[in-house]
């Protein structure tokens, strides 16, 4: 006899997830000792959100934040990619990323910006403390203006015939080599 396996048994699409916002932010930078957020600048697609979200609360992130325009917001797809993350993981749709940026760096955290092959490897660059993670758009990277608030641009070295990954896949990467700077900084 097959097994079916019921794909949706990790999340409640009947629940509400709060909508959040920059206050949310700040209360959450106010009751946080070292925050580590994952910062998603303009990904439309919500198959990676779904998986952003994933990633993020498997490597034992704060929030998710993101603009609110032009970018995937939450919605039965993310949920469904998710499988649970979404109902758990705070996601903080701000206004203006930039301002956001500046307001996450006035409260001393560090922001790492993925950047392209002329940036630091990312496994060079500490990332212990209060950490913000950006990661940038299909396609597109991060904005120029969002690059500009980064205190560090990092890049994941390529060794194959490819010379990018889809941004799911690059965020786990940085996540976990996050999460592991700061389990053994602990």
């Amino acid at each position: 006899m097959k097994r079916t396996r019921n794909r949706t048994s990790h999340a409640n699409f009947n629940s509400v997830i709060p909508r959040r916002d920059e206050s949310d932010l700040d209360i959450l930078l106010e009751k946080t000792e070292e925050p580590f957020f994952l910062i998603l600048d303009s990904i439309q697609d919500p198959h990676n959100l779904g998986a952003c979200l994933r990633t993020a609360n498997a490597a034992g992130c704060d929030a998710v934040i993101a603009p609110k325009n032009r970018a995937a917001g939450i919605t039965d797809t993310v949920r469904h990619i998710a499988c649970g993350a979404a109902e758990v993981t705070p996601f903080i749709q701000v206004t203006n990323l930039a301002r956001t940026l500046d307001t996450l760096r006035d409260h001393f955290v560090t922001l790492v910006g993925t950047g392209d092959e002329e940036s630091q490897p990312i496994y060079d660059v500490t990332m212990t403390g209060s950490l913000g993670l950006v990661m940038g758009a299909e396609g597109e990277g991060i904005r120029r203006l969002t690059a500009e608030k980064c205190d560090h641009l990092v890049a994941i070295p390529m060794w194959g015939s490819v010379d990018c990954l889809n941004v799911s896949v690059a965020t786990g990467i940085c996540l976990f080599e996050a999460a592991r700077q700061r389990l053994t900084a602990a």
